[in-house]
């Protein structure tokens, strides 16, 4: 099928059922499908677009496709019990209020906010709680612009969720930027500025750049480098070839290069089919053009990326392209976790096995990692002493800097899918981090 290179996007909620099914690949899926997207939609958030559904989903693998699943809501996603709750109140006729308030009361049982991110992780400046904004690591700020706080498309694993599904309450965003150039000013601990969401580059440029002006103009010493966490390459590649600022949005990357700082796109690439096509190529290489580097990250996860080939696949591929593969992450303790969950152990068996296929170029990686409420904590093996086995990680990142590359050793546990799942070896009661982690 032609792709269409303006975006079209859509969504249960946005369409009737009949118009749903005019989809033409969509109206492949079974009554039953259509009937659990309508009703786990109800809770997860769901949004596609035709670059998603035309060049990326095998239609003919459908359900078991990795980006149908990565895009597309299921049964699974939700619990029984939360599933059959919303069905339940469907079938029963309820009105639009009387399903928004079940849902609520799901999504409240879904860890919204995992890590801490909402109660110790917005920072503060004259007394005044800046709500756009996370810092949890010393060297970087992360900035929520108020008109990035959606996407191309929606991840079925995203754990930011809670910004897509009308909970204000929930929602990161800053429309300013005067606070945010004043706290810079005033952290000179702060090298890096990430850009997050929602999606940054679902802004179009006349609003990006309003941003990034002013950030230059401020001329931020301790300011180094700009990063754009963002989905767009692997979602709408057209945002950097054909779209109507396509050429704006380059200029303005390499204008932020010719003042000297880095610009790193954080690209979110999930499977190497997201890698495979002519659109993606190009964006990829248009961007290198400015000045840019992008790096690669993606969790590991059931049902779409659980297998050390496709990583290796998708690491040759990501270097073959010019891009550097940053990290594996594990699914968050988040939206529908138990779905996408992959257990600590059998994760880093994936990355070993993946990192043994491939070149030094390819191993600039770090994986498996947690995003926990302590910092970004590695997995770096499964070791044995006195008989036993035990677990041996290290933090990457810390609330607490000197954390950072410390390697501490838990009980060997093949179920623990997260770090609050496991507990300290040797019989120490706690580990080391705790003590000083109870006082945030």
């Amino acid at each position: 099928m032609q792709l269409s290179k303006k975006a079209e996007g859509f969504s249960y909620q946005s369409f009737a059922q009949h118009n749903f099914r005019m989809i033409p690949q969509v109206s492949n899926l079974s009554d039953e499908q259509i009937r659990d997207i309508e009703i786990v939609s109800q809770v997860l958030p769901f949004k596609s677009n035709n670059y998603v559904v035309d060049q990326l989903i095998n239609w003919n693998k459908v359900p078991d496709d990795p980006i149908y699943t990565l895009t597309f809501p299921r049964k699974e996603m939700l619990t029984d019990e939360h599933y059959q709750l919303m069905r339940k109140t469907m079938d029963a006729g309820a009105s639009k209020d009387e399903i928004k308030k079940v849902a609520h009361a799901i999504r409240l049982q879904l860890n919204p906010h995992p890590a801490g991110q909402l109660e110790h992780n917005v920072p503060m400046i004259d007394d005044h709680k800046l709500a756009g904004m996370q810092h949890k690591y010393r060297e970087t700020v992360l900035f929520f612009p108020s008109q990035g706080q959606t996407c191309h498309a929606y991840c079925s694993f995203c754990f930011r969720w809670p910004q897509f599904v009308g909970m204000d309450e929930w929602k990161f965003a800053m429309r300013e930027t005067e606070l945010l150039i004043k706290y810079l000013q005033e952290h000179t601990e702060v090298t890096d500025l990430l850009f997050t969401g929602g999606d940054p580059m679902i802004m179009k440029n006349k609003i990006f750049s309003t941003y990034i002006d002013a950030l230059l103009e401020a001329d931020i010493p301790n300011l180094q480098t700009i990063r754009i966490g963002t989905k767009v390459l692997g979602y709408w590649p057209y945002k950097f070839i054909s779209d109507d600022d396509a050429d704006d949005t380059l200029r303005t990357f390499e204008k932020i290069v010719k003042s000297g700082k880095n610009l790193a796109i954080m690209a979110h690439f999930n499977h190497p089919v997201e890698l495979s096509t002519e659109a993606v190529k190009t964006a990829i290489k248009r961007v290198l053009q400015t000045g840019a580097q992008i790096r690669t990250q993606s969790p590991v996860m059931r049902n779409i990326n659980a297998d050390p080939d496709i990583w290796a696949a998708m690491w040759r591929q990501q270097v073959n392209l010019n891009c550097i593969p940053y990290y594996m992450f594990v699914a968050r303790d988040t939206g529908a976790q138990h779905y996408f969950k992959v257990p600590l152990v059998e994760a880093w068996d994936i990355f070993r096995k993946a990192y043994q296929q491939v070149s030094g170029v390819c191993r600039t990686v770090r994986g498996p990692s947690m995003s926990a409420m302590p910092g970004k904590i590695q997995v770096l093996g499964i070791g044995e002493t006195g008989g036993k086995k035990i677990m041996t990680l290290r933090f990457l990142q810390g609330r607490n800097p000197d954390w950072a590359a410390r390697p501490f050793f838990a009980e060997y546990d093949d179920q623990a899918v997260w770090l609050t799942d496991l507990k300290p070896a040797f019989g120490d009661k706690q580990f080391f981090f705790e003590e000083e982690l109870n006082l945030y």
